[in-house]
């Protein structure tokens, strides 16, 4: 009769703790304080564990980890969507500065919808993440899920898209004095037929950018046409039927303020088709920052939100509230901006 093997095979199962301390002979707790870089262990033992875990395909059950610590050294990130320069960059941001304060960072995309926003929340809760960044859809009306959050003590850090909600942690640009910003130099350089291509006021950015504004028109002495004023998503089909609208009717201005980057290429494409040209026939600038506008014909003026200061802030903000749960008043971080002048929004340009 062949004899059966007692070797284990390490291929076909969930490595533990307790396999690699049966592999090398030693306690399940000397493995664990060599894994997490205990100063008790060896510089040599913790190595060769080290080594072995690699070998056996050992990964980390950071659920288990969290309910024993109560502490998963995880995060979650909710963002609209990645698809355009900003959120791409933010959270580019936020994984290398939660990878060097040893942190794992998980991400979910909303697609501008508030219903999957709420789902995605409900999961990350359910992985018992530390805590959450947050910027929210623009169709969010619902805060419900934000309040269960708090409940369950898990930190919200609302970052550049704030709701409506008092006692939270915000951190976002200036985005009143940044339109402001924006508008004034246009006026300065001698524009007058000015509009705006907004987004939803619901949403923190659109109010705030709409505020800014109405509130420069009004500081330099000019009226606000209302038809130049259009409400839309923040996406380059808003930025093209606002214009098309516009164009259609012949009530086109000589200036745009686009709420968003994609709104301006939005703007771009539909000057292009009609035979438009920037700046000469129609001249802008928008919100939002990104190495491709260099490129553009001609290179696109911009409001700088810096990307990199909006994730180390809102880390910083979400780790101090996570280790001072206890005693922690909540913040508001608000960020300057600048203006980044390239091939619009530079001279005026109406005979």
């Amino acid at each position: 009769m062949k004899r059966k093997s007692t070797k284990t095979d390490y291929s076909t199962k969930l490595i533990t703790l307790n396999d690699i301390a049966a592999k090398l002979g030693v306690s399940t707790i000397t493995v664990s304080k060599a894994l997490r870089g205990h100063p008790d262990i060896s510089k040599t033992t913790a190595e060769l564990i080290k080594k072995t875990a690699d070998e056996l395909g050992y990964s980390p059950n950071f659920m288990a980890r969290s309910l024993a610590a109560r502490k998963s050294n995880t995060i979650g990130v909710v963002l609209p969507q990645i698809d355009h320069h900003f959120f791409s960059s933010v959270i580019d941001h936020i994984y290398n500065f939660a990878l060097d304060h040893q942190y794992h960072a998980f991400l979910t995309v909303s697609h501008e919808n508030a219903e999957l926003q709420k789902k995605q929340i409900q999961s990350l809760l359910s992985m018992r993440v530390d805590g959450i960044i947050i910027s929210v859809s623009q169709d969010t009306k619902d805060f419900e899920i934000f309040e269960t959050a708090k409940k369950r003590r898990v930190p919200l850090v609302f970052m550049d898209r704030i709701p409506d909600l008092a006692d939270c942690n915000t951190v976002a640009v200036d985005d009143k004095g940044a339109s402001y910003k924006a508008i004034e130099h246009a006026i300065n350089l001698g524009y007058r037929r000015i509009a705006h291509f907004a987004g939803h006021t619901n949403i923190s950015i659109g109010r705030e950018r709409m505020l800014g504004f109405h509130k420069a028109m009004k500081d330099n002495g000019l009226n606000v046409n209302p038809d130049w004023v259009i409400e839309g998503d923040f996406d380059e089909k808003s930025g093209y039927d606002s214009f098309m609208k516009l164009y259609r009717e012949k009530n086109l201005p000589d200036f745009i303020l686009a709420v968003t980057y994609p709104t301006a290429i939005g703007i771009y494409t539909a000057a292009q088709e009609v035979g438009l040209t920037i700046p000469d026939d129609i001249d802008l600038i928008c919100f939002g920052n990104s190495e491709v506008q260099n490129f553009l014909s001609p290179p696109l003026s911009c409001v700088n939100q810096p990307t990199d200061q909006l994730a180390s802030k809102s880390m910083n903000l979400l780790i101090d509230n996570i280790n001072n749960i206890d005693n922690f008043k909540c913040k508001k971080i608000v960020i300057d901006t600048e203006l980044i002048l390239r091939g619009t929004c530079i001279k005026y340009n109406r005979s």
